[in-house]
């Protein structure tokens, strides 16, 4: 099949199908500036072990080390702008074509291209809480409090630890997790962006699903079990869709 029968099939795939579902990894963030984590030379994970550094006992063993070495990274994040992939989602929520999104990345993209409906399976950047009496806060109070010095961040009642409500290496899964896993039940078709599918439990989710379309630059573990397989950049892909969808309309 080519590329162009690829996208047809596709967006005839969405518009029979009564309940689909979007997974996305890192790599449609990319196109946002965003590095992803396994990609040979550019992956975030060949700079640094993250069960060393990103890990739920890394923080509490040294928080200010865990701090260092990630903060600028986080704060770039919330600097990045949603891309063409992040917006054919967000519009095909709004046409009726898709239930919503299930994401594993922590940079509030889908949030900020328009997405009414978006579980956030790894968590966010837009809030941190104490590890000690529980206290929210915002981000920018974290970001705010490490610039002014004050590292490891610390809550202003009881100066406890501060951490971001992302999930971290050791965590639990958090709440969105298992409103996702809920919310798959009767999916009809899944649209996999720029994941790997590879790290689990989030990797077993495309399973529940009637059929799987995936739009990844690489090869997944799911490829030959998918109705679609385009290895593609996911915005020029989601770009190419919307053009094609437009044309039934």
């Amino acid at each position: 099949m080519s590329y162009n029968q690829k996208i047809k099939e596709i967006v005839r795939l969405v518009r029979e199908s009564k309940k689909t579902l979007a997974l996305t990894g890192a790599g449609i963030s990319t196109e946002s500036g965003i590095p992803d984590y396994r990609s040979p030379g550019t992956g975030l994970w060949e700079k640094h072990d993250p069960a060393k550094t990103a890990s739920l006992s890394a923080l509490r063993k040294d928080p200010a080390r865990f701090y260092s070495v990630n903060l600028n990274r986080w704060i770039a994040f919330n600097h990045a702008k949603p891309n063409a992939a992040h917006y054919a989602l967000t519009q095909l929520e709004k046409m009726g074509l898709l239930t919503g999104v299930i994401t594993q990345n922590i940079d509030s993209l889908h949030v900020r291209s328009g997405a009414a409906r978006v579980w956030e399976v790894h968590g966010h950047l837009r809030t941190c809480h104490c590890m000690e009496c529980r206290e929210s806060y915002s981000f920018d109070y974290l970001v705010q409090n490490f610039k002014s010095g004050d590292n490891p961040p610390r809550c202003a009642k009881c100066k406890g630890v501060l951490r971001p409500d992302v999930v971290l290496f050791e965590d639990r899964m958090n709440e969105d997790f298992y409103q996702a896993t809920q919310v798959i039940s009767g999916c009809q078709l899944m649209l996999v962006a720029g994941s790997s599918l590879t790290v689990y439990p989030v990797a077993g989710l495309p399973g529940v699903a009637k059929q799987i379309v995936i739009i990844n630059r690489t090869p997944t573990p799911y490829d030959e079990e998918a109705a679609v397989v385009v290895h593609e950049n996911t915005g020029q892909a989601f770009q190419d869709i919307m053009a094609e969808m437009s044309k039934g309309f």
